[in-house]
């Protein structure tokens, strides 16, 4: 008996000192073995079923994203071109109209065709070539579509610069205060977005009288507010409630610092896209206005007066029509590849963090 039960305290001191081996290679020994020598997976590994993938974009600047969009849109790049052809053609219409818009020469002279111009210093006669033709007063189409330029360039920004002014101040209003004050100023939205554009940029112009750049440009951003002041209605009414803007609330700042300081620069994203977009749209609604005889005078040379002034002669000189529309209709397309380039380049996921 005694024996046998030395032979059981033995046993246990063994057991009680291989425990505490192991306790000390476990916890405080350094190359810890429980992983790789009694479970089924080693030290970091983790069970298939329980992998997942997951990526993490890193975070771009929007010039970044820009020219990343614009290197593989190829469409985007070819409009971003063809716009600043646009903008440097209006700014410098002078240097580069081949003549005087409103010099004379042969009536409905076909593209490619030559006129007799007036005298050089030595006394000749020299000879002019018509790229795009003449009208029927005589004036060259090619130099009346380059200052034309100008004046659909002057009346395009300062349209959307008015109506993203407005829109925007009305918007953000209407999303950070909410209540009777979003309900007035979105009902008039709702009134305004009731009427088509060009119907209600004919009816500020009828109130108002008279021909002009002036009247042009405030009919057609009027037409134009409630785009904008739908969108950032909407982008404030998604950020309103935002910690940061929680936390500018609580060390007391003014609602008016809130909205223009915090809010407006998280927001206006989308409102540059927008006026990208709508930059064409002004400059189809200043040449439908006068085309219709509603726009500028009739002595400015515009894109709409051009194409008005050629509808009579469509069946005997084309080109008096053709070649402004054609003008528009590349300038447009432009725009709109551009501001969906745009609308790619600042749409920025989820995934995407700083560093």
């Amino acid at each position: 008996m005694t024996d046998a039960a030395d032979r059981r305290s033995d046993d246990d001191r063994s057991a009680r000192r291989e425990g505490t081996d192991h306790a000390a290679r476990t916890d405080g020994g350094d190359t810890p073995d429980f992983g790789r020598q009694q479970g089924e997976f080693g030290v970091g590994e983790v069970p298939a079923e329980y992998e997942t993938d997951e990526t993490v974009k890193e975070y771009r600047t929007t010039t970044d994203r820009i020219v990343s969009v614009l290197k593989q849109d190829k469409l985007a790049l070819a409009g971003a071109l063809v716009v600043v052809m646009f903008v440097v053609t209006a700014i410098f219409a002078p240097v580069v109209a081949p003549h005087p818009p409103e010099q004379t020469y042969n009536f409905m002279q076909p593209p490619m065709s030559e006129s007799v111009g007036d005298f050089d210093d030595d006394g000749q006669q020299e000879t002019v070539t018509h790229v795009l033709g003449t009208d029927s007063f005589g004036h060259d189409i090619l130099s009346r579509i380059v200052f034309g330029a100008r004046i659909s360039l002057l009346v395009a920004l300062a349209t959307v610069a008015f109506a993203f002014t407005v829109g925007t101040i009305l918007g953000i209003l209407a999303g950070y205060y909410g209540g009777w004050i979003d309900s007035i100023i979105m009902r008039y939205v709702d009134f305004q977005w009731a009427f088509p554009e060009i119907i209600l940029g004919v009816g500020i112009i009828a109130v108002m009288g008279g021909l002009g750049v002036t009247n042009v440009v405030l009919a057609i951003g009027i037409a134009f507010i409630d785009d904008f002041a739908r969108l950032i209605r909407g982008e404030v009414l998604s950020i309103r409630e935002e910690e940061y803007v929680t936390a500018a609330r609580a060390v007391g700042m003014g609602d008016l610092r809130i909205m223009f300081k915090e809010m407006l620069p998280n927001a206006v994203a989308p409102l540059i896209v927008q006026a990208t977009l709508m930059i064409p749209f002004a400059i189809l609604a200043e040449a439908s206005l006068s085309f219709l005889g509603l726009g500028v005078k009739p002595t400015t040379p515009t894109w709409g007066l051009l194409i008005s002034g050629g509808r009579q002669f469509i069946s005997q000189a084309w080109w008096i029509s053709v070649m402004p529309g054609l003008a528009i209709m590349v300038t447009v397309l432009a725009f709109n590849t551009l501001g969906d380039g745009l609308r790619d380049a600042f749409d920025v996921s989820e995934g995407e963090v700083g560093q």
